[in-house]
């Protein structure tokens, strides 16, 4: 069975605790170090967990915040999705054994032949 891993992006706590409330702010902080993003890249990495983000950058945050990556980036198991069912979960939601019944094939008597 494959084990499934989230993260959980920490850049918005980390720049509150810098005293850093706006994302504009960080824009000069970033082009000081090279990185050159537009504020609209700002606002979706610190409000939303980025799915691929440069190594540079993560570098580049790290050093503004005297943080490591380990500090940004948490790592933890992804919830597990219960199987849906019908009728809820198993034998106990089906005391009179419902999932067990099948249809039957109806027999239609033509009364004009006989």
């Amino acid at each position: 069975m494959m084990r499934k891993v989230e993260a959980r992006w920490h850049l918005r706590t980390l720049l509150v605790m810098k005293g850093i409330f706006n994302t504009t702010d960080l824009l000069p902080l970033l082009a000081e170090r090279g990185i050159n993003v537009s504020r609209t890249q700002v606002y979706r990495i610190v409000t939303d967990t980025p799915n691929y983000i440069s190594l540079n950058m993560i570098a580049a945050l790290c050093d503004i915040l005297a943080c490591t990556p380990a500090d940004l980036i948490e790592s933890i198991p992804a919830r597990q999705r219960a199987k849906k069912t019908v009728g809820g979960k198993g034998a106990a939601n089906d005391p009179v054994g419902a999932r067990s019944l099948r249809p039957v094939r109806a027999r239609i008597n033509d009364a004009d032949k006989d």
